[in-house]
């Protein structure tokens, strides 16, 4: 084992099959909550942190739009993983023998048809991996969780279901963390640009700072925004761009951004996913 890699929840969480997903030979550090995960790196006690910020179903992961902009970590990658999930059993139980299924509340919702068609009774578990080992603690052939393979392969349980999600285009975008920024080399390669910054108060700020990504040819990929220390007024804006600041279409709009903005920070500069779904 290499580097200590932080994430968000228990081993064999879809978080976890990310993270292995992106360091598939690094040792796993799981950790309760999201400040949790940026502080291990923070302090030193993990190498990087791998954490979700939007999924294809249900969005933003609000809380890490709050998170990562104050947290003095730098993106250095991302990570898309398709959100597969099944239902898994103890040791010869089969598909008939099962009567109830726990899990993650959003899991159950994701996974309605398979279950009513089933007649399963549903119970609520604070997330999908916990629920994988509270199964396989309890041995019992009626009970199922749904999760993650990889939590199969954990806690030694059986698939006796696969891929039973509603929405076959389930997908969670992760980021990956680091103390120290390493910027992607603008050699060809396809390279994405974060940044947060937030508009002078005057008028049409906003639709003048965006001028400059149009007007130079740079595909602005997302744009959201979110209050600032709880105020109305106070707005700060979350933005990822296709290119590389070195770019020459890409340093245009971002100088014209400044003219307009009285907060600009870069959070990454970092290679698009190899398995992102418009990569190709």
């Amino acid at each position: 084992m290499g580097h200590k890699i932080a994430f968000q929840g228990e081993m064999g969480a879809f978080s976890h099959a990310a993270a292995h997903g992106f360091f598939p030979n690094d040792e796993p550090m799981p950790c309760v909550t999201f400040e949790e995960t940026i502080g291990a790196v923070q302090k030193g006690e993990a190498d990087y942190a791998v954490v979700p910020v939007e999924n294809s179903l249900y969005g933003r992961i609000t809380d890490i739009h709050h998170i990562l902009p104050e947290s003095g970590l730098h993106i250095i990658g991302e990570y898309y993983l398709p959100v597969r999930m099944n239902l898994l059993g103890v040791r010869g139980a089969t598909l008939e023998d099962i009567k109830a299924v726990q899990s993650l509340s959003v899991a159950l919702g994701q996974c309605r048809k398979f279950i009513a068609e089933h007649k399963l009774r549903t119970i609520n578990a604070v997330d999908t991996a916990g629920s994988a080992r509270e199964v396989a603690q309890k041995g019992d052939k009626t009970l199922a969780a749904i999760a993650s393979h990889l939590a199969a392969e954990i806690y030694g349980l059986e698939v006796l279901a696969e891929n039973i999600e509603d929405a076959a285009h389930n997908t969670t975008r992760f980021l990956i963390m680091a103390r120290e920024p390493k910027y992607a080399t603008p050699n060809g390669t396809k390279v994405k640009t974060t940044f947060v910054f937030r508009v002078r108060n005057v008028p049409a700020a906003l639709y003048k700072a965006m001028g400059g990504f149009a007007t130079n040819g740079v595909n602005m990929t997302k744009l959201e925004s979110y209050m600032v220390d709880g105020s109305f007024t106070a707005t700060q804006f979350y933005a990822d761009i296709e290119g590389h600041p070195e770019d020459r279409n890409v340093a245009f709009a971002l100088e014209e951004l400044g003219f307009f903005s009285d907060h600009f920070k870069i959070l990454g500069v970092y290679p698009v996913a190899e398995n992102a779904p418009d990569s190709k």
